[in-house]
């Protein structure tokens, strides 16, 4: 029988593990800025970024120059930061909540968070002091805690809180409706409506900005508190009983939670099935263990949604479709096989 690997046979392993998400991160990111209604060659690419990360003196064709540097290049790094923090948010949520179908979708926060920006956007809530970023974070946490309050009311168990969550959903998507419905033109209601399906055809860097380091903040707490996630699979006494401050990492993490929730639906619209399948697919690989799920699920997230980006603009010639359109024709038949191989297995 094999002894414990040496310290430094570990060290290894992990750094190759760095090594090897971080290059398939990189090739995902080359070819959502290569693949797109026009093709660039990943020459052209090459020295689109030399030129502007490290000004070489390359002759560039400007319109290629502005698809690649203004448009998919921060498409893309979006893009991978909305699928990162989705999944972890899933990953959060269902060991939290000891349920496999939470994610932000299912318990209500993206649709908070949708019906926070679309009332700062339409009905000018906070008379311009509040941005779109701050109202979809009301709004989400607003949500969180409705259906929390309502789920506690109802028993407290697991399956209340997913029911609570669905409950939540239909009223604040019913509440952003409304508001469309009362205030808005055709043009900003076909807008909206475009939007809260999924778009990524309005981002810019101010978007990268914004969204990237939001991923990793959120990804850095959810990885510090990896041992605190592991014990909370087993419930909230086994993990206060293991020495778990409880109510303090609970607050933390799911504020990181609504964070990452709200700023990607203020960028891109609510997508689902992210955060509900990417976890699950995950762990049947990397097993139980949150200091291999949390970085395993936050590269597969990225990478899914740059592949969902890329399928999106190129599946109707001359067309994007929305990216939740997308990722519900992938995840819906992913999660139904998830469920049935859980149902043989048990």
């Amino acid at each position: 029988m094999k002894g414990p690997a040496s310290p430094k046979g570990l060290a290894l392993t992990v750094t190759l593990c760095v090594a090897g998400g971080l290059a398939m991160l990189l090739l995902a990111v080359l070819a959502g800025t290569v693949i797109g209604e026009a093709p660039l060659p990943l020459t052209t690419v090459g020295e689109v970024l030399a030129v502007r990360l490290f000004g070489a003196a390359h002759a560039l064709d400007p319109i290629d120059a502005g698809i690649i540097w203004n448009y998919r290049l921060p498409r893309t790094l979006v893009a991978a930061a909305c699928g990162a923090a989705l999944a972890l948010s899933g990953l959060v949520l269902q060991s939290l909540v000891r349920n496999a179908l939470a994610d932000p979708y299912l318990l209500g926060v993206s649709a908070g968070a949708s019906t926070g920006a679309v009332a700062v956007t339409i009905l000018g809530v906070g008379g311009g002091v509040i941005g779109i970023s701050s109202g979809a974070f009301i709004g989400a946490a607003l949500a969180f805690a409705l259906v929390a309050a309502l789920a506690r009311a109802a028993g407290g168990g697991s399956a209340q809180m997913v029911l609570a969550g669905i409950a939540g959903s239909q009223l604040f998507n019913a509440l952003t409706s409304f508001f469309i419905a009362k205030s808005a033109n055709a043009e900003q209601a076909r807008g909206i409506m475009f939007w809260l399906l999924g778009n990524l055809s309005g981002v810019r860097w101010p978007d990268v900005s914004l969204a990237v380091p939001v991923a990793v903040a959120g990804f850095l707490a959810c990885l510090i508190h990896a041992r605190a996630l592991d014990a909370f699979s087993f419930g909230r006494e086994s993990a206060a009983a293991l020495g778990v401050p409880v109510r303090r990492v609970q607050l933390l993490l799911i504020g990181a939670v609504t964070l990452m929730t709200a700023v990607m639906v203020s960028l891109v619209g609510a997508i689902g099935f992210v955060g509900l399948v990417i976890p699950h697919a995950v762990r049947f690989v990397t097993g139980p263990r949150h200091f291999r799920l949390i970085p395993a699920s936050a590269l597969t997230g990225a990478v899914f949604l740059i592949a969902a980006d890329i399928v999106s603009r190129m599946l109707i010639a001359g067309q994007v479709v929305p990216i939740g359109v997308v990722t519900a024709l992938v995840g819906a038949p992913a999660f139904a096989l998830i469920l049935i191989r859980n149902r043989v297995q048990a």
